[in-house]
């Protein structure tokens, strides 16, 4: 069975070509500046990567664009689109009535459409990746997967806020968390590398990219997560703020004469290592080159001080853990920050490996804890399409 994975963006496309059979990734790549200047494809499959600049306006094109590129005689794949035999979606977050795993229909996607303002930021793109599919292959399943996923365990008493009751009963404000795939995935895996089932593990799993989380997970489940009712609160960010006092979204508009919408989108957007350092940098790679500025410095250090700050605090309600997990791109790719990020936490039984941790090849999985460390620190490269074309084929087969 070939599932195409789709995560879809409000100007983007991002899809690979999963082969279940034997868990392979047959074509991946990327459709960018969807209604934009400078649109196109890029296209990696048979070992070959290809780029094909195209004006493309809507999601419906960019889907047809690549889904010719994965039927093409010469660079294709497949010999027709009925090889392909679900599609397998990423949706942030529509609420809690949607945790597990969805088969999209029309009615299905009426409902998404009304409930838009749970993640306003990533819904809209997500129907628009879905309605393409379904425009153009209306006789393949469909299978929408939340992010949330992983964090319907959360207890009641740890997802909701201190806030009068009525906002929780009327409109649904709680802690719903994100990156669930790859939690899940880490916490998976993590339980392979001890040798353990995934019930029998607490981990802290740090999922830190551009958008990052932080996940404690207890008998194998989502337990408490950084991300909150948005992907705002939590840890800093490369562009997020993190956790802020609310009170400076007031200050900051009476100050300014700014409106609510234009605080949160510099929050969002202008924020975190990017506010931080106020030179247009962001990313970590650059970052870590420049470390000898004290703007820089300052900025790299704040982040890995709010990261340390969660571990703690999650290894405490965990009542220990079995191991630290970094995954995604900046915890897969920096020695430095996971050297930061541990540094001063012998006395919780986690003892870094220095040598190992900085010659361990980059985004490859390895432990870099020393042996005696009584917490395991691993380095484990997440892959959230694979564990949304598992769901996907779960769904399908459970209908």
């Amino acid at each position: 069975m070939k599932v195409l994975v789709i995560n879809a963006g409000s100007s983007s496309l991002k899809f690979q070509l999963i082969d279940m059979e034997n868990k392979t990734v047959v074509a991946k790549g990327n459709v960018e500046k969807i209604n934009e200047k400078g649109s196109f494809l890029k296209y990696k499959a048979k070992g070959q990567e290809y780029k094909f600049e195209k004006d493309i306006v809507n999601h419906s094109e960019g889907m047809e664009l690549l889904l010719e590129k994965l039927t093409d005689e010469k660079i294709g794949v497949v010999s027709s689109l009925d090889e392909i035999e679900a599609f397998g979606h990423r949706v942030v977050n529509v609420g809690e009535d949607y945790f597990d795993s969805t088969l999209v229909t029309p009615e299905v996607l009426e409902d998404f459409r009304m409930k838009v303002d749970f993640s306003p930021l990533h819904v809209p793109g997500a129907i628009c990746g879905m309605e393409a599919a379904m425009k153009l292959c209306p006789n393949k399943p469909n299978v929408a997967v939340f992010d949330i996923g992983f964090h319907k365990t959360i207890p009641e008493y740890v997802f909701k806020y201190a806030i009068p009751k009525k906002y929780y009963d009327t409109y649904k404000i709680r802690r719903y968390g994100a990156h669930g795939t790859s939690h899940y995935y880490v916490t998976q895996r993590c339980a392979e590398l001890l040798g353990k089932k995934p019930e029998e593990i607490n981990i802290v799993s740090c999922h830190l990219g551009s958008g990052a989380s932080i996940t404690a997970v207890k008998n194998g489940k989502s337990f408490d997560t950084s991300m909150g009712f948005t992907p705002l609160e939590g840890i800093m960010m490369n562009t997020r703020s993190g956790d802020i006092d609310p009170a400076v979204i007031e200050y900051i508009c009476n100050k300014e004469g700014k409106t609510v919408s234009q605080v949160l989108n510099m929050l969002n957007k202008e924020s975190g290592l990017l506010g931080a350092i106020g030179t247009g940098m962001a990313d970590m790679r650059d970052i870590t080159e420049n470390l000898s500025d004290p703007n820089v410095k300052n900025a790299f250090d704040m982040y890995c001080h709010r990261i340390k700050k969660y571990i703690c605090g999650y290894m405490g309600v965990l009542g220990g853990a079995d191991a630290i997990v970094f995954t995604a791109g900046c915890g897969e790719h920096t020695p430095e920050l996971r050297e930061a990020v541990t540094e001063g936490l012998e006395f919780m039984g986690v003892e870094l490996d220095k040598d190992i941790n900085n010659s361990a090849p980059r985004g490859e999985e390895v432990e870099i804890s020393k042996p005696q460390s009584k917490v395991k620190i691993f380095v484990i490269p997440t892959d959230e399409e694979m564990v949304i074309a598992e769901e996907t084929v779960k769904t399908i087969n459970n209908l």
